[in-house]
């Protein structure tokens, strides 16, 4: 061996330094310390607040939801309607509708007792026979129920006829503000709360019902008075409660979907794996969203269990529930299905074996159809070469014009969703189809 493949001695500087280095090595190993990663912390807490942004907004979505259909039913009138007006065509609400203005038609015609009377009367004028007035007593009460079951028709075929429907959404429409008065506790008019209990006024319809029993031939319907029977929307012993968050769903109806928005966005960005705070965000808002489907479920046993059966029978009941809240479900619906094809969008994005296979497959599928343009001559060398180039762009515009239809359509429907979704999925599919580049195109 040489002189010039031999290492050079160190010099007394440089063993010194190296004598250094090689004690604080030691040092290092003897207590068991190994060399922090510069930013590592810094990682963790960034990690950290991302989930925290994230989890806040999936916990805050469920009352957004709720505050945003509360607002409506309060603020919008044409909601509040479309929301009230197929009670009027339900058979149980009719049925209850027609009990309630029966009974009190009945508090002011005493029909067995003027029945009596009157056969009295017939028997007492000497011209029957003593045998044939004394059985006509008899009769009272078959005629009584027989001028009652007249009667309960005719309020059945009014409850059942256009006019109930168009009166039902007229009165809903004009007792708009005195449901919201109710609801905030300060009651009057057509709609009011009493002991509990919300009820919608039916005097008009009284009317109705006794021109027609006049007009049909029974006289003593004229003394019917003008009367305000009421027909109970909502009773239950936690209306105050009700009323004492109204104004505070109001206002968090206006801000709160706002707010998720931010905390969720802000969650994703500084997250550092993207894709996975998208996936977390969309599976926490689709869960959030079946709590609340649940909750509601709870919410209308509990309710239907607190409702008297003499103030509103258990089916009229249900049904009156079920459609009020119909369109907060619709909402939750749209919720638990955004919430899973966000998470399902961002998966489908990702390098796992899954993804990539699903895509190859996709990928396949849309390259048969262009080598058959191809073969048929016609090329898009061009068009293909600015598609592919500007593929990732036209991506997110097709999802951010999604996301923008969402935000701007007031109430979300699972239709609403379903549809943006096919369209994303539809533009997704034309982008590829012309950013794939077929075996011709890449020989040129």
């Amino acid at each position: 061996m040489t002189a010039q493949n031999e290492a050079a001695p160190l010099s007394g500087d440089e063993r010194s330094e190296l004598d250094r280095l090689r004690a604080e090595v030691a040092t290092l190993r003897a207590a068991g310390h190994r060399p922090r990663r510069p930013g590592r912390g810094r990682r963790w807490g960034r990690t950290t607040a991302a989930v925290l942004l994230i989890v806040l907004g999936c916990a805050l979505a469920p009352v957004s939801v709720v505050s945003v259909w509360a607002n409506s039913m309060v603020e919008d009138t044409d909601r509040y309607v479309d929301t009230v007006a197929p009670l009027a065509e339900d058979p149980a609400i009719q049925q209850a509708v027609t009990d309630n203005i029966t009974r009190e038609i009945f508090k002011y015609i005493d029909v067995k007792g003027i029945t009596t009377q009157a056969l009295a009367a017939l028997g007492e004028r000497g011209t029957l026979p003593p045998n044939l007035a004394t059985q006509l007593q008899s009769l009272a009460g078959p005629i009584a129920s027989g001028v009652e079951n007249f009667t309960e028709g005719q309020v059945s075929s009014v409850v059942h006829s256009d006019t109930f429907a168009q009166a039902w959404e007229t009165a809903n429409r004009a007792a708009h503000e005195q449901l919201v008065a109710a609801l905030t506790g300060e009651s009057s008019g057509a709609v009011a709360v009493d002991n509990n209990t919300v009820s919608v006024n039916l005097g008009p319809l009284v009317d109705i019902v006794k021109q027609r029993l006049v007009a049909a031939g029974l006289e003593i319907a004229a003394r019917i008075p003008a009367v305000n029977t009421s027909f109970v929307v909502y009773q239950s012993d936690d209306i105050r409660k009700v009323q004492n968050g109204v104004d505070l769903l109001k206002t968090l109806g206006t801000w709160m979907p706002f707010v998720c928005l931010v905390l969720l966005g802000l969650g994703v960005f500084i997250a550092r794996d993207h894709r996975l705070a998208f996936i977390g965000a969309g599976l926490g808002v689709a869960f959030a969203a079946l709590l609340v489907a649940i909750a509601l479920q709870v919410a209308r046993a509990i309710y239907l269990d607190s409702v008297p059966t003499d103030v509103l029978p258990a089916d009229a009941a249900a049904v009156m529930y079920d459609n009020l809240v119909r369109f907060l479900r619709e909402a939750v619906r749209a919720g638990i299905l955004l919430g899973l094809v966000v998470a399902a969008g961002a998966f489908l994005t990702g390098p796992s074996v899954t993804a990539r296979a699903i895509r190859r497959v996709l990928a396949a599928g849309i390259a048969w159809p262009r080598r058959g343009l191809d073969r048929l001559g016609l090329r898009m060398e061009r068009l293909t070469g600015w598609v592919a180039g500007h593929a990732t762009l036209l991506r997110g515009i097709a999802v951010a014009l999604a996301f923008l239809i969402l935000m701007l359509v007031t109430y979300k429907t699972p239709a609403l969703v379903a549809w943006l979704t096919v369209g994303v999925l539809g533009a997704m599919l034309v982008i590829q189809f012309f950013a794939t580049r077929t075996t011709q195109q890449e020989a040129t």
